[in-house]
């Protein structure tokens, strides 16, 4: 058999953390065993999906050192690799499953979707749709269809019985039907959801081995259900455990920074990453803690992996990046900080910035320390220096990281884009909006051009230093957590949904 593995991110943000540490373990057994490995971009979110994304995804892979064979940018003999480029190849497979009472349209309204949530809520029995399209007559459904009515193709469940599935690590899986929803494989807009277009590209691009992220577990009942109704035989299922944060809980940006980018951008060395991935599920056969992607590689047992919740402890990559720095000659050293940001491009950016407040050359370099700094030194108290009530700050500083997240391509005109917003949201002026916000991303109440220096540091790190803020407001007993955050939130969605 030839093995075949792949890694499927979609292009809605910044690339995640856990998409290298997936690629890492595809990469490693796909060439393990002398097989192939495919990038493939899951871009059927056509209201988030950007280019922008996608070039991330290229550049953090990249970057980390995890080649593919397979992908938009290099190619392949199982093509396209943008599934928004195989919208037609899906319809096709749908109709097969509608011809064959596998699926069925399913005309509900979104006022009907949202009634019967409202209903089962209160009941406070399982969510999830009801299936009332599922009786509709075959000849019915078509007239409706012809007439141009809004609809949804849906996978048609069993009604009753369980999946038994089998996972190369967990061994069987047994998942009741009556727990798996009509999963939707055809949205409205005529293009696929992950789930259908998962399956398809998976069987044509001849995937042997899906090694994912265990949050997937729950969903592998529609993937086999879907195999089964096309005829194809699956492929071996290998759900890896999930990163998480030092308290357990499953690793997020709200808690630890989860772009690959920013770990490039705070000064990392790649395979310094790439080899503290490795050590969440694997360690060597002979126990060594470092080790290379070709070492990793060389050894690689899939079975070997472990299926304890692994801790992504960003103190502790900090210690391992440290042991990789002072490995480094001095000379080797200086040209790794030359190729960070130590270098020409980046002062050429920042001395038309610092010239017209420089009295002497030594000026130059604390003014714009802090353009090279990850944390920056400051405390709760200097935040809250500002005109804003104590409280309002971290309601502020919480909806620019919001807005924020919110942007694909970072540039100067961008980051003043999202403040715009939020001062004309706010009812605020610009000038009283911003004060809090020189604090949390340059130290200082007073410091080079807020805008310019938010592009030169990049969309990664100015939410980090958002993230920063909020952990020194807490030292203040300043927080907005809990039942208040909750509130807000929902305040913050209808508010900066609306379009006025």
């Amino acid at each position: 058999m030839n093995v075949r593995t792949r890694v499927a991110p979609s292009p809605t943000g910044s690339p995640h953390i856990g998409t290298a540490y997936i690629a890492l373990f595809n990469y490693a057994f796909a060439k393990k065993h002398g097989g192939d490995f495919v990038l493939r971009i899951e871009d059927t979110d056509q209201t988030r999906s950007t280019r922008e994304s996608e070039q991330a995804i290229f550049d953090a892979l990249q970057w980390v050192g995890i080649p593919w064979d397979e992908g938009p940018d290099v190619g392949g003999d199982h093509g396209p690799y943008r599934q928004s480029e195989r919208t037609e190849c899906y319809r096709e497979h749908v109709s097969t499953l509608i011809d064959t009472g596998r699926a069925y349209p399913c005309f509900c309204t979104n006022e009907r979707l949202s009634a019967l949530r409202a209903e089962q809520t209160a009941a406070g029995g399982k969510q999830g749709y009801d299936g009332t399209c599922r009786g509709i007559d075959r000849a019915d459904a078509k007239r409706r269809i012809d007439a141009g009515e809004t609809r949804v193709i849906r996978l048609a469940i069993p009604e009753e019985g369980e999946c038994v599935m089998q996972d190369r690590l967990r061994g069987e899986i047994r998942i009741p039907w009556a727990d798996v929803d009509h999963q939707i494989l055809i949205k409205s807009d005529g293009f696929p959801t992950y789930h259908l277009a998962n399956v398809v590209d998976d069987h044509l691009m001849q995937i042997s081995h899906v090694i994912r992220g265990e949050e997937w577990i729950s969903s592998l009942p529609k993937h086999v259900l879907l195999y089964e109704a096309f005829g194809w035989t699956p492929p071996e299922f290998i759900h890896l455990p999930l990163l998480r944060n030092p308290d357990k809980s499953k690793l997020s940006k709200r808690k630890n920074p989860t772009s690959i980018l920013y770990y490039k951008r705070a000064g990392f060395l790649p395979e310094a990453v790439l080899n503290y991935l490795g050590l969440m599920a694997y360690s060597l056969p002979d126990g060594a803690e470092d080790f290379t992607r070709e070492g990793l590689t060389a050894t690689f047992d899939i079975d070997r992996v472990s299926l304890g919740g692994p801790v992504f402890d960003l103190a502790k990559l900090r210690h391992f990046n440290g042991r990789y720095l002072r490995k480094l000659s001095p000379n080797a050293l200086l040209e790794r900080a030359k190729t960070w940001l130590l270098n020409d491009t980046s002062w050429q950016q920042i001395v038309p910035l610092a010239q017209p407040r420089l009295e002497q050359l030594s000026d130059l370099v604390p003014m714009s320390s802090f353009l090279f700094a990850d944390r920056l030194d400051y405390d709760g108290a200097a935040l809250l220096a500002g005109p804003h009530e104590p409280e309002r700050v971290p309601e502020l500083i919480r909806v620019v990281q919001w807005e924020i997240e919110k942007t694909a391509a970072w540039t100067a005109e961008t980051a003043r884009g999202v403040f715009d917003r939020v001062s004309e949201k706010e009812a605020l002026k610009l000038k009283q909006l911003l004060p809090p916000f020189y604090v949390a991303f340059t130290g200082t109440a007073v410091a080079l051009p807020l805008f310019d220096s938010l592009a030169f540091m990049g969309r990664d790190m100015a939410l980090r230093r958002l993230h920063y803020a909020l952990e020194a407001l807490a030292t203040q007993d300043i927080e907005l957590k809990g039942k208040r955050l909750k509130k807000f939130t929902k305040t913050y969605e209808w508010k900066y949904a609306r379009q006025d």
